[in-house]
């Protein structure tokens, strides 16, 4: 077999194997050892995974991944999160569907602590679908809107998709999560939309809520909001004007969220404690991914198959446009079946080669796979955000209902990527603000 024989063999092992729901981990670093043992030597397969691993996690700009995630873990075990929702129920109830709209504005600021798509849809689907349905609202639109808010998460700094992406991609993250909060800030505002629009045709979605909020109350309730929005401001803000790098930014993130929760007196010691051990384990499942998708990259760098394939689709006068259109599909066909994290690092070594050569901006393109990803997030027939809200609603609700309340979401995601492509300044503009 001749070199480029044998990449794209590893590669149609990898996705058997991924078929045959082997971890993604193991998958991608045993078929990348095997292929560089064919085309080079056991000695050398030996050698990069003895070297990959330490030379890609000794990246400075990754330790800001577990910083990150601590921060997030911080948060939620000492409830600095929890008046979110409260505060912007109090200032959104008066609108049609008002509590479904504070869900979405709870997520969204869920996110900006946590990162996690899975994590926020779950802490909200403990407070705000529970909320919804005691109001009587539908149980597809509030179990709904809090699946499809959650993809928020990775949408809204600090996105850990964001960080490995700019590793890989060589992308400034602090760009990234610039273009990320536009996109993210687009996403609450879209819906939104589709919330309101819902119920002003349908009112029985949302029955109106008959109680009297007075002003004195709702800017009380504000109080209730601090420690997240101080964390925003102080972390992202000093991100954002270049006094911290990212990887300052996710310690500071730490820092603050343990300091804010010591003062609030709501961290305990077994909080501390499960706030650590998560991060540990969350962090270790996205460097052993990491590891062999590096490991991956490698393989197919020997093999030459990247560079065969580029020349392919670039040789048959393929468009930009008609390439993210392909692209587009691949991810959503991925995203019904694997987590972001693993979907992104098993097709990047292919992809940004393709993209690279049909000049296509790498900053837009990683705003555009982690949009991709996230409603991959929540289409059947794997939507982890729908199970996730199924195993927090337990029987009460079904995976039929939870799913056809996020559809009119999905709706509103392709519109999104639709206005992405077509006016991919919408992103750029954001390259000029940190320069």
């Amino acid at each position: 077999m001749t070199d480029i024989q044998i990449g794209f063999a590893g590669i149609a092992i990898l996705l058997t194997l991924i078929a045959l729901r082997v971890p993604i981990a193991i998958a991608l670093i045993s078929v990348s050892f095997m292929g560089i043992s064919e085309l080079v030597s056991y000695k050398a397969a030996w050698g990069a995974l003895g070297n990959i691993p330490y030379n890609f996690t000794a990246t400075w700009h990754l330790s800001s991944i577990p910083m990150f995630v601590l921060m997030g873990f911080f948060c939620y075990h000492a409830g600095l999160t929890t008046g979110l929702f409260k505060a912007a129920r109090m200032w959104l109830s008066a609108l049609p569907g008002g509590l479904a709209v504070a869900g979405v504005l709870g997520c969204a600021g869920f996110a900006a602590v946590t990162g996690s798509s899975i994590a926020c849809a779950a802490a909200m689907g403990r407070i705000a679908a529970p909320e919804m349905l005691r109001y009587r609202y539908d149980e597809g639109l509030a179990t709904g809107t809090i699946a499809a808010a959650g993809t928020i998460g990775a949408l809204i700094p600090p996105s850990i998709l964001f960080i490995l992406y700019g590793i890989i991609a060589q992308v400034q993250v602090s760009q990234l999560f610039l273009a990320g909060s536009v996109i993210g800030l687009i996403t609450v505002v879209a819906y939104t939309l589709v919330i309101v629009i819902r119920v002003k045709l349908n009112p029985a979605l949302a029955p109106a809520i008959e109680e009297h909020v007075g002003w004195a109350e709702r800017f009380a309730v504000l109080r209730e909001v601090w420690p997240v929005l101080t964390l925003v401001v102080g972390v992202f803000g000093g991100l954002f004007t270049g006094i911290f790098t990212p990887t300052e930014a996710g310690g500071v993130g730490a820092a603050m969220s343990l300091v804010i929760a010591f003062a609030r007196r709501s961290m305990t010691l077994k909080g501390i404690w499960s706030s650590l051990m998560e991060t540990l384990t969350i962090s270790s499942s996205i460097f052993i991914i990491a590891v062999g998708a590096s490991m991956l990259t490698r393989f197919f760098t020997f093999s030459g198959v990247s560079d065969a394939i580029a020349d392919s689709v670039l040789g048959l006068g393929v468009s930009p446009l008609l390439l993210i259109l392909a692209i587009t599909l691949l991810y959503l066909v991925l995203g019904m079946f694997l987590e972001p994290i693993g979907a992104m690092l098993l097709t990047l070594p292919i992809l940004l080669p393709l993209v690279q050569a049909a000049g296509i901006e790498l900053l837009w393109f990683g705003v555009l796979v982690a949009k991709l990803l996230e409603i991959g997030m929540i289409t059947p027939p794997i939507g982890l955000n729908v199970f996730v809200l199924k195993g927090v609603m337990g029987e009460r609700i079904s995976i039929g209902k939870i799913f056809s309340g996020v559809t009119y979401f999905i709706f509103a995601d392709f519109a999104i990527i639709a206005l992405l492509v077509a006016f991919p300044g919408i992103i750029l503009f954001t390259q000029n603000i940190l320069h």
